[in-house]
């Protein structure tokens, strides 16, 4: 098969040198394998000779390159030559140097994660809304009436819907709400991989309340208190962490909560699944300065109570366990964010520091609780204890 019918042919194109040597078939088809190396000599010397240049055996290289070449029309029939001086077809010319050009530099993409940034501050600026997801969620934003609504869409599915979602979809007709069904990749592309349990609504976001309401406005969810309790949230960033403590004033009777605005996670549509839907009932007051509200309140009567790890210390300020404690007179609960805690200014107006004491001996790596595991503990404490006294 590979007899001395093989022909050996070199071309030279932009400073390269293509070893090509070719395998006629029976049928007319020729194997072709060819090398390709540079040339080290000057392109203006044509005098120079071919000996001189470096030259590989292109069987040895681990390089080399190999094409089949199915004869073209031009080409069919009889042999048209043979020796070095033959020269190489012009679709064999085209196929090797298309191996031999450099690959063009790929465009360079912007990050995904700033570009995404990007597009969702130019959506937020084009678009008031927001989607809250979920089904209770979504239930008392229809329901409560502190938002502006927009559309609700609920994914598709087969069969007949759970009787919640159906629930929900009768309220917006109620409201008259447009309802538009969606499949699951498109809510996934609007809203993320979250639980929204085929529910999301577009509505306007809530905001922390920054003026106070008068007696008429206040919910009677927290009346009829004779000593009541705030909670005062300094730097909670997490959202998850921010409906947890949400859901838990709300449940344990908690007065008012009170969140920094600078540094704390916003009322977003997170917070509100992570809550089970108490921010759409919940006022949560915002202030920019939390150390101003506190004095004000202390001027009133009122007592600071902060809370601190139980190996901490703190030189003039009596520490106790949260079970210890007696509540006997209106409280503001000061609690820490995740990390920092309380901020010095806040420590400073805190007459009490509290803790929740270990059960067993801690490994220092987990030596705290959850900001919101420890809010719940020690509003239930302070709760208990008031309603003891009386």
């Amino acid at each position: 098969m590979w007899r001395t019918a093989c022909r050996f042919s070199r071309v030279i194109k932009n400073n390269t040198n293509l070893e090509i040597l070719t395998f006629p078939f029976s049928d007319g088809t020729q194997y072709a394998l060819y090398h390709s190396s540079k040339i080290f000599f000057c392109p203006k010397d044509t005098s120079f000779k071919v000996s001189q240049r470096v030259r590989r055996n292109p069987f040895k290289s681990s390089g080399h390159l190999s094409r089949i070449i199915r004869p073209s029309a031009k080409s069919s029939g009889p042999d048209r030559g043979s020796g070095p001086d033959r020269r190489v077809s012009s679709e064999l010319q085209k196929l090797s140097l298309e191996d031999l050009r450099k690959p063009e530099p790929e465009p360079q993409k912007l990050p995904k994660t700033v570009k995404d940034r990007v597009t969702n501050t130019r959506l937020q600026r084009e678009n008031p809304y927001e989607l809250v997801f979920g089904v209770v969620p979504c239930l008392l934003a229809l329901t409560q009436g502190r938002r502006k609504l927009s559309q609700l869409f609920v994914m598709r599915r087969e069969g007949r819907q759970r009787e919640s979602v159906e629930k929900v979809c009768e309220e917006a007709v109620r409201r008259g709400i447009p309802i538009k069904h969606i499949t699951k990749r498109e809510m996934e592309k609007m809203i993320g991989d979250v639980v929204h349990q085929g529910l999301c609504l577009q509505a306007s976001p809530l905001r922390f309340l920054t003026k106070e309401k008068s007696n008429s406005q206040q919910g009677n969810w927290c009346s009829g208190n004779p000593c009541p309790l705030w909670l005062v949230l300094d730097g909670v960033q997490d959202p998850m962490n921010l409906g947890s403590v949400l859901r838990s004033a709300y449940f344990l009777g908690v007065d008012r909560v009170a969140s920094s605005i600078r540094n704390s996670c916003p009322l977003t549509p997170v917070v509100s699944k992570a809550s089970s839907g108490v921010m759409e009932l919940m006022d949560v007051y915002g202030y920019e300065n939390l150390a101003d509200i506190v004095k004000i309140k202390l001027k009133q009567g009122w007592q600071a109570v902060g809370t601190i790890g139980s190996e901490e210390t703190s030189s003039g300020v009596s520490i106790i366990p949260c079970s210890e404690f007696k509540m006997s007179k209106p409280t503001l609960l000061l609690m820490g964010g995740e990390g920092f805690g309380l901020s010095a200014e806040l420590r400073e107006l805190c007459e009490v520091f509290l803790t929740v004491p270990p059960r067993r001996e801690l490994h220092p790596a987990v030596d705290s609780l959850n900001v919101s595991v420890a809010t719940g503990i020690l509003l239930h404490s302070l709760l208990s204890s008031c309603r003891t006294g009386q």
